[in-house]
């Protein structure tokens, strides 16, 4: 395996389906033995996950890792607060953006990169509802033209 051979292991696609991603950063993990474990068996979900910054540190909450089978005592509680590595300027940049109305933090995907632990995390901003029904419309749209243009070629 390379140094920077990547394996997805988890995706939140209702986040960009409810908020506008307008930046992207990649943080580390902070795990223990069997968590790690259970996350290289893709044993993984972010769906209720969110981000929370307290006292100048980063967290994820509500990501759940399945207790890996052949952990028994070691196991960890599988919602438990991770903190997450990032550099200290990104944290205050995404703190001071957080405190405006209208951002939040929410996490996109987890994934090993090399032996690495990864997730990728958004600063964005939330859709309103007449912003949802615009993106259906134009999914809808694209799918109906794509299908116009097949029955054309045969």
């Amino acid at each position: 395996m390379s140094a920077d051979s990547i394996k997805l292991i988890a995706n939140n696609k209702k986040a960009f389906h409810d908020y506008f991603i307008e930046e992207t950063y990649e943080a580390g993990i902070s795990l223990f033995g069997t968590e790690i474990k259970s996350l290289r068996q893709g044993h993984c979900s972010i769906k209720e996950a969110f981000i929370s910054i307290e006292n100048g540190e980063i967290y994820i909450i509500h990501m759940h890792i399945n207790p890996y089978e052949k952990g028994n005592i070691f196991n960890k509680d599988p919602l438990r607060k991770r903190k997450l590595l990032l550099h200290k300027s990104e944290i205050n940049k995404l703190y001071g953006k957080q405190q405006e109305k209208g951002y939040t933090i929410v996490p996109l995907k987890v994934y090993l990169k090399g032996k690495h632990a990864k997730v990728e995390i958004a600063l964005a901003k939330g859709k309103k509802l007449y912003d949802k029904r615009h993106d259906i419309a134009a999914k809808d749209q694209k799918r109906e033209a794509e299908r116009d243009f097949k029955i054309k070629l045969v």
